[in-house]
């Protein structure tokens, strides 16, 4: 075999295996259609966080004159913005060309396809390989409604040339509430529309419902119940018809279709080497591995959860099983966390969930505050945490408000670990600190 393990996509699941496989003596090859880095460095996680980062300043700007600043109206350069961005991206896509060059991973640019079970066509070479690794990442998805060319993809909101003054933003789940408070930071008219009856599905009731309420303070429209039925371009701009709840015809810039995304599977070959799929994803069992002995698959082209850092711990626990003989499953306890303001972060179940596996011995503690921050910034905010216990033991953890994500990635451990309520009652907090308020719930 030309390789002992060939790669197909450069995102953070293929990354990490060939990297781990690398450290165990494997001659590895890995193959990219895009850029190093996949969707997360290039066209989502990286360049939205930034993004949210250069949204807060005008937020910050306004809480300044609380705090006794005087501070003149912010004026906001998207141009800027994006050069300095994609400046870092490319620094990025560099650390990653320079990890894999060091641990003599050979890096094949082009679209792979595999011919048989240990061969794969790249451009006009062939390859062979003693063990394959699919990791190709998702693509967004779009409605199948009359004029869905007029809208963009969540891919496509990162080349925009300037900022829309209105926009529509069909699917709430996180990428469209992230999309929208964004957005409104930056000064955009933003309506946010979900077909289902709230925002962030899957979250707890209280994370949606707070966060929907927080979005709605900061002037976004939020429609529950309803999608787009129809679109249109009608002159300089685009009439979005709804359906269900409400049944307006909006007028806008720009309409974002943010409803999801599915595997990235089109060409590939699994055809034709016989992989089988679970609906759109290809099936895989605890271990990555395929129905054909020799090919394995991580990250979002597969049935499980859609993040980075479980593509990521997927790779490494594909590279400990295959190539260090450790047969190796990832955590199955998943923090997950939303870039809206306001932030929120989640670890463990939901209420709901947990009293459909525990029944009537599930008890719940919650509580509200001000940020101390916001006490002089006399801007709207609420911060809520909530505690799901059974038998004292917690098993989820939800917050809504400032630093959410960074308080939550910690008590994910403690999780980990088998955390109870008590032991966390009788914790010492840092006062004071928003972080303080999970360890005073009653």
């Amino acid at each position: 075999m030309t390789y002992d393990l060939f790669v197909i996509g450069a995102g953070p699941g293929g990354l990490a295996a060939a990297k781990k496989a690398a450290t165990y003596g494997a001659k590895v090859a890995i193959a990219e259609s895009a850029n190093l880095g996949g969707t997360c460095v290039n066209l989502g996680c990286i360049p939205k966080k930034l993004m949210v980062y250069a949204a807060d300043f005008a937020a910050m700007a306004e809480a300044a004159t609380g705090y006794g600043w005087e501070i003149g109206t912010p004026k906001f350069s998207w141009q800027r913005f994006k050069q300095q961005r994609d400046r870092e991206l490319d620094r990025l896509r560099h650390v990653h060309q320079s990890a894999l060059k060091q641990r003599g991973i050979d890096i094949i640019p082009g679209r792979a396809t595999l011919i048989d079970a240990h061969t794969i066509a790249v451009n006009d070479q062939k390859f062979t390989a003693d063990k394959i690794l699919i990791a190709v990442g998702g693509k967004p998805n779009r409605l199948k409604i009359p004029g869905i060319e007029h809208t963009m993809t969540s891919d496509q909101m990162f080349q925009l040339e300037q900022l829309p003054k209105r926009i529509a933003i069909i699917g709430g789940g996180y990428i469209g509430v992230e999309f929208a408070s964004v957005l409104r930071n930056f000064g955009v008219e933003v309506t946010l529309m979900n077909r289902e009856h709230c925002i962030l599905n899957g979250f707890d009731e209280l994370i949606s419902s707070t966060v929907r309420a927080g979005l709605i303070d900061r002037g976004i429209q939020s429609y529950c119940n309803t999608t787009a039925d129809k679109i249109e371009h009608i002159g300089n701009e685009i009439q979005v018809h709804l359906k269900g709840d409400h049944t307006d015809i909006l007028a806008v810039d720009t309409v974002l279709c943010a409803i999801g995304r599915t595997p990235n599977l089109d060409d590939l070959g699994l055809e034709t080497v016989g992989i089988e799929r679970d609906g759109k994803a290809i099936a895989v069992d605890k271990f990555s591995r395929t129905n054909l002995p020799n090919i394995y698959a991580v990250g979002d082209c597969t049935n499980r959860i859609q993040l980075t850092p479980v593509a990521r711990a997927e790779g490494k626990a594909f590279a400990e099983t295959v190539f260090n003989n450790q047969p190796t499953e990832i955590d199955s306890l998943i923090p997950a966390a939303v870039c809206a303001r306001p932030e929120a972060a989640m670890v463990g179940l939901t209420e709901l969930e947990a009293k459909e596996q525990f029944g009537d011995g599930v008890q719940c503690y919650q509580t509200e505050f001000t940020p101390l921050f916001d006490t002089l910034s006399k801007q709207k905010s609420k911060s809520i945490v909530k505690f799901v216990t059974y038998d004292d033991r917690v098993v989820g953890i939800h917050f809504v408000g400032a630093d959410a994500t960074e308080i939550v990635q910690g008590f994910a451990l403690a999780m980990k670990k088998g955390i109870t309520k008590s032991e966390i009652n009788r914790a010492i907090a840092i006062h004071p600190s928003a972080a303080e308020e999970l360890f005073s719930l009653d």
